[in-house]
């Protein structure tokens, strides 16, 4: 089925369910929703022409058992390798078919990163989704407002608690289940002499876990199975939140993370003394200032990226270890001005700043990066005009001075229209960038000349409200220039020459009344890419992207058959996709290889018996479908467990 077949069902479908409706007073609920993703104050969706998913606490809550990962990847446009992989698997975001590292995460509005990582991505396996109160997805190039990175979106990871009113409360939750699986997580939090708000927490996660590697080997008495390779993690965290005086809050924020993880030496092949240890800090803090027209805000975060990696033969054949140490910081300050007449101004200023070393020893080869720094300087303006008439609209730009390439620039143009309080159409035409990393410009696979990442991103869609049935349509295409990539022959990294994705994502949510509920999305991806042939040195066009499937469907129908009971099942839908074939013995790349389709099904109950106790149950995969999204690598098997929370 081509693009415009699906565009013309799907816009049928959602105006035929749309004109079954009866509107109410009560409508345009969710195009009323809140976010500040979209424009780093709070808008109204209906005002702003992004593509905003918000994942809410509910939500969440009916998550246990998933990491972020596979959260992530149950929405429309985002696809996640290593989400439904054995725990502790390094996991890659990919929005829209944008490779690894061109999401930018936050974490309670602020970006971070890892600047140990080839691509500078952060670690989502620290953050655990019992530890989360919301997420804001905004996709698209975002660069204006966010900086580099943010070339198909941004993925706001929201820890802080709002409304807490009580002085003192308290969350605590255990769950355990098959492979050796359990977790645990309790939260203090409240409000004080109503000046002081707190929120402490702590989340323990283990799990022996499944063989990481794929074993296809026919086993004989001189043959051992492959082991299983578990994981290990701590998370500590605090936020305060100080109102001295009425217009002024004062903030700051502490959390460290770190876990453990038993890998294989690669695709279908074990290891057994092979681990791998991350360690990250973030502390830091801000403030928020509000006079009668104009809120200033201010932002600083200092963080560290620790990571070991440990193979010891126990017969002494094998030896590596690898250390990457990494610090980054980052400064902002930036204020939103009401104009009056419908205008909003924003404005900001912020600074960015990497770092990072190795040390090791590979075999009787010594591995080392010395430390090495790059930083950025930015400022940004945006206006937003929300008209009565039903019209916004969004310009704004972003200069950006890097202390290696020199400067560049982005912008963004953003309209929507409500057209009655049912219906938008929205449109975006932006600009991102990401900055080649550390690693990129200075290990022995570095090319200090490279080039910035560029990109451009044309979108538009229409969405529909009501108090029963919503539903979004969105059609995007993104032409990316100077893109990163490794070289596959002469082992260093450099600027491709051209990448060119589009595709439609639809979603949509029907409640039929309070015992039912349905949601569902689907997702259309074609990327087509000028680089280097995987199997030969000419430049070949290829017209997939690796690991990410064109079409992808998921769903969840909820039943609440009585107010205390609820059951969720999920299901979700990938397409064969493409992945790197590997290399022979002598090392050189191989074709790449064909994953096929798979299908899974995910089940949630919870029952409440009072209001302080939820007792539930989950299952992964629970038809135990044999499927692969890493080629040589295992995915999920059937994942079953139970738990109870308790709050206070």
């Amino acid at each position: 089925m081509n693009r415009k077949n699906i565009l013309f069902w799907t816009l049928l479908a959602a105006s035929q369910a749309a004109l079954a409706q009866d509107p109410s007073d009560t409508s345009r609920r969710q195009l009323d929703e809140v976010v500040v993703t979209a424009t780093k104050y709070p808008v109204k969706q209906s005002q702003t022409g992004k593509v905003v998913i918000v994942v809410t606490h509910e939500e969440l809550e009916k998550s246990a058992g998933k990491p972020l990962g596979e959260v992530l990847g149950e929405q429309a446009g985002i696809t996640v390798s290593g989400g439904l992989n054995d725990p502790g698997t390094n996991q890659s975001i990919f929005i829209r078919g944008a490779g690894s590292g061109r999401a930018l995460i936050l974490v309670d509005g602020v970006p971070v990163n890892d600047p140990t990582q080839t691509d500078n991505s952060f670690d989502i396996n620290l953050i655990p989704v019992s530890m989360i109160e919301r997420i804001e997805i905004s996709k698209g190039a975002q660069s204006t407002l966010y900086g580099s990175d943010a070339i198909a979106g941004v993925i706001n990871i929201i820890t802080i608690k709002s409304d807490v009113r009580k002085p003192f409360n308290g969350k605590a939750s255990f769950s355990g289940g098959n492979y050796g699986t359990y977790n645990g997580n309790a939260q203090l939090y409240g409000k004080v002499a109503n000046q002081l708000t707190y929120n402490i927490r702590y989340n323990r996660d283990h799990s022996d876990g499944f063989s990481s590697a794929k074993d296809t080997s026919a086993h004989t008495a001189n043959t051992i199975p492959f082991d299983h390779d578990g994981y290990r993690g701590d998370l500590v965290a605090g936020n305060l939140a100080w109102n001295p005086l009425s217009p002024l809050t004062i903030k700051g924020f502490l959390q460290y993370s770190h876990y453990t993880v038993d890998i294989d030496a690669g695709p279908f092949e074990d290891a057994r003394d092979y681990t791998s240890a991350s360690k990250s800090l973030m502390a830091g803090g801000g403030f928020t200032y509000k006079l009668s027209s104009t809120t200033i805000n201010g932002n600083y975060l200092y963080s560290t990226s620790d990571r070991h990696l440990l193979e010891d033969s126990v017969f002494g054949q094998t030896y590596y270890a690898d250390h990457y140490f990494g610090k980054s910081q980052f400064a902002e300050v930036y204020a939103s001005t009401n104009l009056g007449y419908g205008l909003t101004l924003l404005n900001g200023a912020d600074y960015r700043f990497n770092s990072m070393n190795e040390t090791g020893i590979s075999g009787t080869y010594p591995l080392s990066f010395k430390d090495t720094t790059i930083s950025q300087n930015s400022m940004y303006s945006s206006l937003l005009y929300s008209g009565a008439m039903g019209l916004s609209v969004e310009l704004g730009g972003r200069l950006n001075t890097d202390s290696r390439y020199g400067s560049n620039y982005t912008y963004t143009f953003n309209p929507a229209w409500l057209i009655s309080r049912n219906w938008k159409v929205y449109g975006s035409i932006a600009s991102a960038f990401k900055a080649p990393t550390l690693y990129q410009l200075y290990s022995a696979y570095g090319d200090p000349t490279l080039q910035p990442e560029k990109s451009t991103n044309y979108e538009g869609g229409i969405q529909y409200n009501d108090n029963m049935f919503n539903t979004r349509v969105t059609y995007f295409h993104r032409k990316t220039k100077d893109g990163i990539d490794f070289n596959n022959f002469t082992y260093q990294y450099f600027n491709f020459d051209d990448e060119k994705g589009h595709g439609i994502e639809w979603e949509g949510a029907l409640k039929l009344n309070k015992m039912v509920s349905l949601t569902a999305n689907y997702t259309w991806l074609k990327l087509r890419e000028q680089s280097q042939s995987h199997v030969d040195y000419n430049d070949t066009t290829y017209s997939y992207a690796l690991r990410v499937p064109e079409h992808t469907v998921n769903f969840t129908l909820g039943l609440r058959p009585v107010a205390p009971l609820y059951l969720g099942i999920t299901g979700h839908y990938e397409s064969k996709r493409y992945d790197i074939g590997g290399y022979d013995a002598n090392f050189n790349p191989l074709p790449d290889v064909v994953l096929n389709s798979f299908f899974i099904l995910n089940l949630y109950a919870e029952y409440k018996p009072c209001k302080s106790l939820k007792l539930f149950v989950n299952g992964r995969n629970i038809t135990d479908k044999k499927f692969t999204t890493i080629y040589g690598y295992n995915s999920i098997p059937a994942m079953w467990g139970g738990g109870a929370t308790i709050e206070f």
